[in-house]
């Protein structure tokens, strides 16, 4: 058997590894995320008191942004253990954008409180993504595996804070800042390694 027959069978017979997400179509999904939720945290800082009309429908925009970037998210990944935790995503932060609307509309405790919960579930989830997209491509994912960490940890101070006495929305202007940073960051890093894979030789 020659050696060329050898490799061949191996490719043939060799497991199919998944393709990693497109680090292309990740970094702009980032970049544009974050600056989003960067905007977002500056019209709410000054549109949160009182809670009226539009303080509540800002309420419900901001996981209705994350519930449309795990949508792209999700149509541009072929690994399918990721497109069920972005699919989870969507489907979770979509629920949070109607809830948001409804608790906003019964007071600051119960908007606070729902917020902090879907805070928990969406950074719990982002953690397993961060840590499934590990690697080569995409890098070794700190700024949101960050992110994912902090979301869960803040957002259950969040619901402790709503069961206490005066609770305040202010608060969420600095988790939306935090969390669109990490965003912008990863989108850096992710345009930095890029950067260097070109570069290097071949």
């Amino acid at each position: 058997m020659t050696t060329t027959t050898t490799l061949k069978r191996a490719v043939l017979v060799a497991p199919t590894r998944p393709r990693p997400a497109n680090r292309s179509s990740l970094l702009r999904l980032y970049l544009v995320r974050g600056v989003l939720a960067v905007l977002w945290a500056a019209a709410f800082a000054k549109g949160h008191d009182p809670l009226d009309a539009l303080a509540i429908a800002l309420l419900a925009t901001y996981p209705l942004i994350d519930a449309v970037s795990s949508l792209i998210d999700y149509a541009s990944m072929p690994r399918d253990a990721e497109r069920r935790i972005t699919a989870f995503n969507a489907v979770l932060s979509t629920l949070a954008a109607i809830g948001m609307g409804v608790a906003g509309t019964l007071g600051v405790a119960q908007a606070l409180a729902l917020f902090g919960a879907w805070a928990v579930i969406a950074g719990a989830a982002q953690l397993v993504l961060g840590l499934r997209r590990r690697g080569r491509e995409l890098g070794r994912q700190w700024p949101m595996l960050i992110a994912g960490g902090l979301s869960f940890l803040v957002g259950t101070s969040y619901v402790a804070r709503a069961l206490g006495e005066q609770p305040s929305l202010a608060v969420l202007s600095v988790y939306a800042t935090g969390g669109g940073v990490f965003f912008i960051i990863q989108a850096g890093l992710l345009a930095w390694r890029a950067s260097q894979q070109r570069r290097a030789p071949h």
